[in-house]
């Protein structure tokens, strides 16, 4: 234990110990060969450059390679100590590092053996960080020498056994780091294949934006890449293997005696032959008013001509050009076929921009054309402009959308520039169940619609329904409405439900003109079932939807205090939470003592231009049209189909501000997901995002490194992942308030 003394002090300045750091530490002072180490000496963590990962899993086994870089930046030879935790479960399967070309062995502690290290650690230099890892075994290994400016390449590999929950597969690889340190994970890249003897399904990412490709029914590839990253969370990855013609896969999440939130999955199998998807209409409408002329008109054609030549020869198409009259190319849906395709391109071809914008003529011509039972129709619409010609009032406009529309056609709007009505667009796909996007006036118009398109062009199962029955109530799902569900993708529902037992999932649709129905039977658990992600993606999502209705039909006070409720419950931070928090919190202030954590945290920010940009966006949001309109409709929907942690912090760079002591914080990295709850960082303090909710319940202070705190850790070995924060942590924990301090 003498060396680990060294180690536990260097553990202070480590931000890197999730995935594996080098402890630098002294000579060692008994050997004859080192002369002791000046008083003053330090331990130190080396900094990690790269981290690169490559996991292969075949048939619910996964075997993990990492292959990591450290630099000595010092003038001197230095010796330390290796650390990598492994996961629950895993196997290590064979660990090598290169030292002067020759391969060395480490030492496995089991988790009981690293758990007395972690406390011991936590007693000698009174930081609890490490606590975090309680009940996982540790590699160790002793290094030496470490070159002066020189790189240490280390290389692992491990392997284990995958856990199964409700029918899917879950892959985790320790990322985290200590985000009290202001230290980064350098350069890092996993790089993850999947294969199967049966087919693959529902792969899932939610703690990271990955690049998910799937090869064949067996097949998948996920990568992600980041530079100079500080990671706030494992990598976690899901998946399922079934031969169905659906994968449905549901994961719960219940604490205590709580609600419980659960994440549902639907997929469809894998196929390569595009004429198997379902036949479809679709209609194509082009704003050509004078406006567009130039360039934007030349990519908008181009994007056009793309989605022509890639219709399926099922599929039924029409084309209408507008400015400020409408005509359409053919006049109805007509099929797909050689002589309709070579009209088409000669359309396309003669279309000149010129006059007003009269978009309800183009939406009476779009939606005029006769629709079949089973086949879904959209309507792809693409202007740059608000209306100028015709009926140019927002609510006759949509009234008479829905009328002539009647929930049979979808509308998916693209918005050129900055010059354009979002709200119009907006409630016209919130009207019709669509989607919006938007391109920015130096973007290329051609990339993004086709890009769509290639999504939207072969449609596997359309007027979805989703019902939930058995022993349990469900609620709260969002998206409120499922959209169609295409070739190469997925649909994914966050919902709560109450009770506990089975419950019965029933999908059904339309697939190839024919209503189709599938059900699974799953355990929704009221014992505790940890999968943390799923409650603050579900509260980004009902945020987003709450934040929408403000936009588009008013505000109230209900869907205001909703709002702030589920804010400050699950740490979800953006310009327009965090407006309406600090407005909140000014009323409380004027009329009782502010308690709550968040409140603290915006003590040495309320001066700061921050929250007056926070301001402005949300008085931005409420305007119909403008840039910071289109950002405010962007971020919205971003937060409503928020698909993982990343995306559920709409607008988190410009959550940025310059403390008082002169120090760039951003909020959103002072706010950490404890067991699916938000905990606030208030200067050197942790607070639970409950205590103020918690009314009269009993506070009990304990002292840090007190016998009584290593006892509470002993006895309640959850609450590590609170006591690892730090020396002044305050949170609720079984009816019980417990505030460390030092």
């Amino acid at each position: 234990m003498k060396h680990i003394v060294f180690f536990l002090i260097a553990v202070l300045t480590s931000s890197l110990f999730g995935h594996g750091i080098i402890i630098i530490e002294p000579p060692n002072p008994d050997s004859p060969r080192h002369r002791r180490p000046a008083p003053d000496f330090r331990p130190f963590a080396l900094e990690l450059k790269q981290n690169n990962v490559q996991v292969d899993i075949e048939s619910g086994i996964a075997t993990t390679d990492v292959d990591q870089i450290f630099y000595n930046p010092t003038r001197n030879k230095l010796q330390g100590y290796y650390i990598f935790p492994i996961p629950d479960g895993a196997v290590i399967d064979k660990f090598t590092m290169y030292i002067n070309g020759r391969e060395a062995e480490a030492e496995l502690l089991d988790a009981d053996k690293a758990r007395k290290i972690y406390e011991d650690i936590v007693r000698r230099v009174e930081d609890p960080a490490l606590l975090e890892y309680s009940g996982q075994s540790m590699l160790k290994m002793r290094i030496f020498p470490i070159e002066p400016r020189a790189e240490k390449r280390i290389k692992l590999s491990y392997s284990e056994v995958l856990t199964l929950d409700n029918g899917a597969f879950q892959y985790r690889y320790p990322l985290k780091s200590e985000v009290r340190s202001s230290g980064n994970a350098g350069d890092i890249s996993i790089d993850i294949s999947i294969s199967s003897n049966g087919e693959l399904k529902n792969v899932y990412c939610p703690s990271h934006e990955v690049d998910i490709v799937q090869r064949s029914a067996g097949r998948v590839r996920v990568s992600y890449e980041e530079e100079t990253v500080v990671a706030d969370s494992d990598f976690s990855l899901f998946f399922q293997e079934n031969d169905d013609d659906f994968g449905l896969v549901l994961l719960p999440h219940r604490r205590g005696r709580d609600d419980g939130y659960f994440f549902l999955q639907l997929s469809p199998t894998f196929d390569s032959q595009a004429d198997q998807a379902s036949p479809k209409d679709i209609t194509f409408v082009l704003d050509v008013s004078g406006s567009m002329a130039g360039q934007k008109l030349e990519q908008a054609k181009a994007a056009l001509a793309f989605c022509v030549e890639n219709l399926n020869a099922s599929d039924r198409f029409d084309i209408v050009r507008f400015s400020t009259q409408a005509s359409a190319l053919f006049g109805e849906l007509a099929p797909f076929g050689r002589d309709t395709r070579r009209e088409a391109r000669e359309f396309i071809e003669g279309l000149r921009a010129i006059g007003g914008t009269n978009i309800g003529e183009a939406l009476d011509l779009a939606l005029g054309s006769a629709v079949r039972e089973g086949r879904p129709h959209y309507v792809v619409f693409i202007t740059d402009g608000k209306p100028t010609i015709g009926e140019i009032a927002t609510p006759a406009l949509l009234r008479k959308i829905e009328k002539d529309n009647d929930g049979v056609s979808r509308i998916f709007t693209f918005g050129i520039g900055n010059d354009i009505n979002t709200h119009l667009l907006d409630k016209i796909t919130e009207v019709t169940h669509g989607f919006r996007s938007y391109i920015s006036p130096d973007e290329d118009l051609e990339m993004p619609i086709s890009s769509f398109y290639t999504k939207l062009s072969s449609p596997i199962l359309t007027d979805i329904k989703l019902n939930i029955v058995g022993d349990i109530r469900s609620s709260d799902l969002y998206p409120r409405r499922l959209p169609d569900l295409f070739k190469g993708s997925s649909i994914t529902v966050f919902g709560r439900y109450r009770g506990d037992g089975d419950g019965v999932i029933r999908v059904s649709g339309y697939m190839d003109g024919k209503r189709h129905e599938l059900e699974r039977e799953f355990d929704f658990p009221r014992r505790e079932r940890t999968n943390e992600f799923i409650a603050p993606l579900w509260a980004s999502r009902a945020i987003g939807y709450m934040l929408d209705q403000i936009r588009l039909h008013g505000e109230s006070r209900e869907l205001k205090e909703e709002i702030v409720a589920l804010a400050r419950e699950f740490g979800i931070i953006t310009p327009y939470t965090s407006y309406l928090i600090v407005e909140d919190e000014r009323v409380t202030r004027r009329n009782r003592p502010v308690r709550s954590p968040w409140a603290r945290i915006h003590e040495d920010a309320e001066t700061a231009p921050l929250l007056d940009q926070a301001g402005e966006d949300y008085k931005a949001m409420k305007e119909s049209s403008g840039g910071g309109s289109v950002r405010s409709s962007e971020e919205v929907q971003q937060m409503a189909g928020a698909q993982n942690l990343k995306e559920a912090r709409a607008g988190r760079k410009r959550m940025s501000y310059r403390s008082k002591d002169g120090e760039t914080k951003n909020l959103t990295q002072q706010i950490k997901m404890i067991q699916g709850r938000a905990v606030y960082q208030s200067g050197n303090a942790w607070i639970d995002s409950r205590v103020d909710s918690a009314g009269k319940l009993k506070a009990q202070r304990i002292r840090f490194m007190s016998d009584e705190y290593f006892a509470l850790y002993r006895a309640e070995p959850n609450l590590a992942d609170f006591l690892a924060l730090g020396q002044n942590v305050t949170f609720v924990w079984k009816n019980q308030i417990y505030e460390i301090y030092k």
